[in-house]
């Protein structure tokens, strides 16, 4: 069994900006070395624990507040957690950090402009948000905070997806110091 330090990175970017993607590919890469993982999805946490939660900037910092406590838990109880939340706000990631502990929370944003995310968007947010229905879609009509300092910046618009999952596995690596 692999030795390695349980920690929370979260993934922060535009919806469709490649989140999930990046975050199921570095699970299974992971997963196949031992390591024990969690992977907090926003789309799937919003069904189940948050499904009381809207996306007012009030119930967008209680998703993220509930989200870190639980990631916070996962790891003192030694499961590394891959966490892929658009958290619109600084505010809002710093938030997390602070519950899951500077130590052991890796900020990786994944980078696309509005344009390659509305190309990508398989769930249909985008063109939604075009035609008024949506009125608070996170890069059109509700802020996005670029992330200031993260520990990795992955421009997923202009590198492959393979190249994206190497050099997010490759920091994971190096953040959890695998023994």
């Amino acid at each position: 069994m692999s030795i390695y330090n349980p920690i929370t990175i979260w993934l922060t970017g535009l919806p469709s900006s490649g989140k999930t993607t990046l975050g199921e590919a570095l699970k299974s890469k992971l997963k196949a070395i031992d390591v024990n993982l969690v992977l907090l999805d926003g789309d799937e946490v919003r069904k189940s624990i948050c499904a009381d939660l809207g996306f007012s900037e009030k119930d967008r910092a209680e998703n993220i507040r509930r989200v870190a406590s639980i990631a916070r838990l996962l790891n003192s109880q030694g499961f590394m957690v891959v966490c892929c939340f658009v958290s619109p706000l600084i505010s809002m990631r710093s938030m997390a950090r602070e519950i899951v502990g500077v130590d052991n929370f890796y900020e990786v944003f994944v980078d696309a402009d509005v344009a390659t995310c509305s190309m990508r968007d398989v769930k249909g947010l985008y063109k939604k948000a075009s035609m008024g229905m949506i009125n608070d879609l996170t890069g059109i009509s509700a802020p996005y905070e670029r992330p200031l300092n993260p520990d990795l910046h992955i421009n997923t618009q202009s590198l492959s997806e393979d190249l994206s999952v190497e050099l997010l596995y490759t920091n994971a690596l190096s953040w959890i110091k695998l023994q």
